[in-house]
C-alpha cells in the first residue's frame, strides 16, 4: 500500500439490494486488509438480513438513530457514536427509525468483496 489521500466523492452513491445506499470511500485490492463504506438507510426501511464470510464488519453511527439487530442479540437502539462489532457469520441487520437519513460507517476486514455478501432473505418491500 503506498500513502494516498481518497477524495469523498458523495455522487458515486450507489443503492444495493439489501435497501441501503453506498458510497465507498476505502476499498482496493491495494490495502487488502480493510474496507470503509458510507452507508445511508432512509427512514423507515430496514435492511435484509445478511451476514459476511471470512470478513469482520463493524458499523460506526454518524448520524440518524435506529435498531441493529445482530446475531441473536435483541434489537438495540443506536444513536451517533455508536459502534456495533459484527463478527464474520453473524447475521445483521438495521432499521432507521428517525425521520433522518441514518449514516454509518461500515469498515471491513479483510476488506469487503461481493463474493463476501450473503442474503439470508428475500427482500420483501
Amino acid at each position: 500500500m503506498q500513502a494516498s489521500i481518497l477524495p469523498y466523492r458523495p455522487e458515486n452513491e450507489f443503492y444495493i439490494d439489501e435497501g441501503c445506499h453506498i458510497v465507498e470511500l476505502s476499498n482496493s485490492s491495494e490495502d487488502p486488509d480493510v474496507s470503509i463504506a458510507q452507508a445511508r438507510v432512509k427512514p423507515g426501511v430496514t435492511t435484509r438480513w445478511h451476514r459476511l464470510a471470512d470478513t469482520v464488519e463493524r458499523y460506526v453511527i454518524i448520524s440518524g438513530t435506529g435498531l441493529v439487530e445482530v446475531g441473536e442479540f435483541p434489537a438495540t437502539k443506536v444513536n451517533p457514536g455508536d459502534t456495533v462489532l459484527i463478527p464474520a457469520l453473524c447475521r445483521q441487520r438495521i432499521s432507521n427509525t428517525g425521520n433522518q437519513d441514518l449514516i454509518f460507517l461500515a469498515i471491513c476486514s479483510p476488506r469487503f468483496t461481493s463474493d463476501c455478501y450473503q442474503v439470508l432473505e428475500a427482500q420483501t418491500e
